[in-house]
């Protein structure tokens, strides 16, 4: 009764052929895809402002149109979020392309995350839905299943609901459902993408991978023969970590006990994942919500040669004298990159970012008068002046936030392809989320020498954003350098490797099983991707960087 579930979409914007690639590679029962990101939905939301009936993932219905009748052929389900702020207009989209290529198909859809109604300052706001309503839609028959806002993980989840018939209380099968869903939902960053030791591998071009799933919850990881990439222990640990918080990973269906989760290499490409265990979901929802912050302009001036900390006073002094004077925007962000080198060998590697970030509710604050001010100066500030380009009339930038409702409040409905309604009730027991106590941490390795090198020759790390707070997952490859892992990074030593970490709450998760460490920086992000706060607005990076930093790592892990 083995499930056989791939993925062909980590995002709004992923590989175009990996639906045709995941229907002609090997055998699948369902294929799913993830279109929608926090950021996603805001696009979303602006593209819905300019024409009512879009708000859906127009990707979608093009890589449909040269794969319908390949998933017909082949019988495969296929299970997606694009639908995003319009699950129904995308359905109806999905059955005319249909009845135009001559694809009998059976379209379902599922209703009830949006609640933008009820936030009226908000452009979007959206429940986070769990796997049952797509669960009713393929029982009543459905080749396509689109949905808005569920979690990406409810993707596959709902499929393995209605294949085994677990019951809502099955805890720990759909436990294991949503560990796998996890693995999945970004796509290849689970075959070798973005992992941290990317050289054990090809990964020019990774697959895309599935999952084998099994009626007691278990399942192995591993993807289509041939072709490329790799999975291994390490690339299911770091996808495992990515965009978590503690322990318990919450989900409307099913809360998930990461530390719990078992992970054997189980033959080449091939990772089998057991043990997981599952509570009663929380008694609330999750709500995502997006609303436009105002306007943000940004000019980057290029300090070349010596002299950079003075140069960058003098036009910092200039644009607060001449930029600001009529009206001083509303946020004021400096930042000095020093990416000059002495005696650098190409003008490039000599020079230094100045980086000015303005935003403010009124576009004509950060607008032609802020630009024009910055233009103004190139004949009339420090030598060497030119930035990296000239500055526009400033954008509209969006700011992420969570609410909460509770289950009961959220209509939950299974819109199936006759047009009825199926009401899907709100879970019947509930758990209030509660911290873990933190596990008992390993022996530590005895003395002895040690040498100050970069943390990432023995430890992997991948980090994400959720909103406005960043998570850095690290972990141990051995058993001994877990030992020291544990002991070493602690929290006040992470602040100090991260020195943005040291004035906002960090907490630190242990999960002994996965010989891994999970930071969560509150407030890093400050409102969330759109906002873009900082260099990097998705922390997609923030790992890597601690990789980077030096630590005195014993010899003998060396």
């Amino acid at each position: 009764m083995t499930l056989r579930i791939g993925n062909a979409s980590g995002f709004y914007g992923d590989r175009f052929d990996a639906m045709r690639e995941m229907l002609t590679g090997g055998e699948l029962d369902v294929l799913t895809g993830d279109y929608l990101a926090e950021l996603t939905m805001l696009i979303l939301g602006r593209d819905r402002l300019k024409d009512p009936s879009a708000g859906y993932a127009r990707t979608f219905l093009r890589q449909l149109e040269e794969c319908f009748g390949l998933a017909h052929d082949r019988g495969v389900r296929l299970v997606t979020n694009a639908g995003g702020l319009n699950p129904s207009g995308l359905a109806d989209a999905v059955r005319q392309l249909a009845d135009r290529l001559g694809v009998p198909v059976r379209v379902a859809h599922v209703e009830g995350d949006d609640l933008t109604a009820g936030h009226p300052a908000h452009l979007t706001a959206h429940a986070y839905l769990g796997g049952h309503g797509i669960a009713a839609c393929l029982r009543a028959g459905a080749d396509i299943v689109i949905t808005g806002r569920v979690t990406d993980a409810a993707l596959v989840a709902g499929p393995a609901i209605a294949h085994f018939g677990w019951a809502p209380t099955n805890y720990d099968r759909l436990a294991g459902a949503v560990v796998a869903g996890h693995v999945l939902e970004c796509g290849a960053q689970a075959t070798g993408g973005n992992y941290a030791f990317f050289r054990d591998g090809d990964v020019r071009r990774p697959g895309f991978p599935l999952a084998e799933l099994q009626e007691d919850g278990s399942c192995v990881i591993t993807k289509h023969p041939g072709t490329g990439g790799f999975v291994d222990v390490g690339t299911v640990t770091a996808q495992l970590l990515y965009e978590t918080r503690g322990a318990r990973y919450a989900g409307p269906d099913v809360t998930a006990r990461l530390d719990t989760v078992r992970l054997s290499q189980d033959g080449p490409d091939r990772v089998r994942i057991e043990g997981v265990r599952g509570e009663a979901p929380p008694p609330t929802l999750k709500v995502g919500r997006n609303r436009l912050g105002g306007y943000r302009n940004e000019v980057t001036f290029v300090l070349t040669g010596l002299d950079a900390e003075a140069k960058a006073a003098l036009v910092r002094e200039q644009m607060e004298v001449d930029g600001f004077s009529k009206c001083r925007p509303q946020e004021v962000r400096w930042d000095l990159v020093r990416t000059d080198r002495p005696d650098a060998d190409t003008e490039e590697s000599a020079s230094a970012l100045l980086r000015l970030v303005v935003r403010d509710p009124d576009q004509a604050v950060v607008g032609r008068a802020l630009s024009g001010a910055a233009v103004e100066l190139a004949l009339a500030s420090y030598p060497g002046f030119h930035v990296l380009a000239p500055p526009g009339k400033g954008s509209p930038y969006g700011v992420f936030d969570a609410a909460y409702v509770s289950q009961g409040d959220v209509e939950h409905v299974a819109v199936l392809n006759d047009g009825r309604r199926v009401p899907v009730p709100a879970p019947a027991e509930n758990l209030v989320l509660d911290d873990v106590p933190e596990p008992p941490l390993p022996e530590p390795l005895p003395s002895g020498p040690t040498k100050s090198v970069p943390l990432g020759l023995v430890a992997g790390a991948r980090s994400g954003d959720k909103g406005g707070d960043a998570n850095v997952g690290v972990w141990a490859r051995t058993d001994e350098a877990w030992r020291w892992l544990a002991h070493a990074l602690t929290v006040e030593r992470f602040r100090r490797l991260v020195p943005e970490s040291r004035h906002l709450p960090v907490t630190r998760h242990t999960l002994p099983d996965l010989r891994a460490l999970n930071f969560v920086v509150e407030g890093i992000l400050g409102a969330g991707v759109a906002a873009q706060h900082r260099f990097d607005p998705q922390a997609k990076a923030l790992g890597e960087w601690l990789r980077s930093r030096h630590l005195d790592i014993p010899e003998a892990l060396l």
